[in-house]
């Protein structure tokens, strides 16, 4: 079990009165849900219509993400470091964040995009569940009915027995699970390493475990384009997780959690540009509910912990 965390070492973070420093970091909030929403929808693409095994894609997508901050981010932004206080919490959560991207796309092979950022939409509501019994951080009544109500839209989502439910929607909501455990062991790893630490366990952790199963599975791919793709996913998934360490430096997470739903806007988009998938009404429905008791955790988590709190909110990052 996690315990509570002394003193955190947080982002240092811009006064959230100033208007300018509040859009440039939801503007740099909303690039981000661009990023997460392009890197779902390529892998979708690979593993569907391309059948690139999920392994190859899962394994490039770490890969592509350690050459990307090699390139763009460790010369310039930050030195890379495996000194953890915490080494095998740092392992712990690279392999939480290797199951939970593998589950993704997997569940991305059978699922349309908008189901699977629904059902992960619950991971804020989660990780304000299981931050109780892990970091003793435990909620109150008004938060206890956003967390259900935000269930219920989930399974609105899913609707058993009113249909046919998808088994890979279950896989989404496990991989929702472990992306809250992530978010919780990256709360708790911020009170012991800075954050350069945690940012080189993230991406070649993956690199290095999936390795030998992911060219145990290798498939040539089919031609350039395919290759292109491929080696993209990296690079959305580093620029996304770097533009979030951005607009979390410059203004608190209370200001820009509510914009993890800007998620839902582009994954729908390009869901009905490359693979023609409309959303259904039950999907429009149930995120309509996770989104407004979202909305509701946030709001509450923002008048208790006032204007000036600070620290890493969930965001939809795979």
């Amino acid at each position: 079990m996690l315990k509570t965390p002394r003193t955190p070492r947080l982002l240092p973070t811009a006064p959230i009165a100033d208007p300018r420093q509040r859009l440039k970091a939801i503007g740099l909030m909303a690039l981000a849900t661009i990023c997460f929403a392009l890197l779902d929808a390529t892998a979708k693409y690979l593993v569907t219509v391309k059948a690139v095994p999920v392994l190859q894609v899962t394994w490039l997508r770490f890969m592509g993400h350690v050459v990307f901050s090699a390139v763009a981010l460790w010369p310039f932004a930050f030195r890379p470091s495996l000194r953890s206080a915490k080494p095998l919490m740092q392992v712990l959560r690279s392999g939480i964040m290797i199951v939970t991207t593998g589950f993704n796309f997997v569940a991305l092979k059978y699922l349309q995009l908008d189901q699977t950022v629904t059902i992960f939409f619950l991971a804020p509501l989660l990780v304000a569940l299981l931050a109780g019994p892990l970091l003793h951080e435990w909620v109150g009544w008004h938060r206890m009915v956003a967390i259900v109500a935000g269930f219920l839209g989930v399974l609105i989502v899913m609707h058993p027995g009113f249909g046919t439910l998808h088994w890979a929607m279950l896989l989404a909501l496990i991989a929702t699970l472990g992306y809250a455990l992530y978010n919780l062991s990256t709360r708790y790893l911020a009170a012991f390493d800075p954050p350069e630490v945690t940012q080189t366990y993230t991406p070649l952790a993956g690199a290095v475990v999936l390795m030998p199963f992911a060219l145990a599975a290798w498939q040539a791919p089919q031609d350039a384009g395919v290759w292109l793709l491929l080696a993209t996913l990296g690079f959305w998934g580093g620029l996304g997780h770097w533009l979030l360490i951005l607009a979390h430096r410059v203004a608190p997470a209370p200001v820009l959690a509510p914009y993890i739903y800007l998620g839902l806007i582009w994954m729908s988009l390009a869901g009905f540009l490359v693979f023609g998938d409309v959303p259904t009404v039950w999907t429009l429905t149930g995120a309509a509910v996770v989104i407004l008791s979202g909305l509701y955790l946030f709001a509450r988590e923002r008048k208790t912990l006032g204007p000036k709190a600070i620290g890493p909110a969930s965001d939809i990052a795979t």
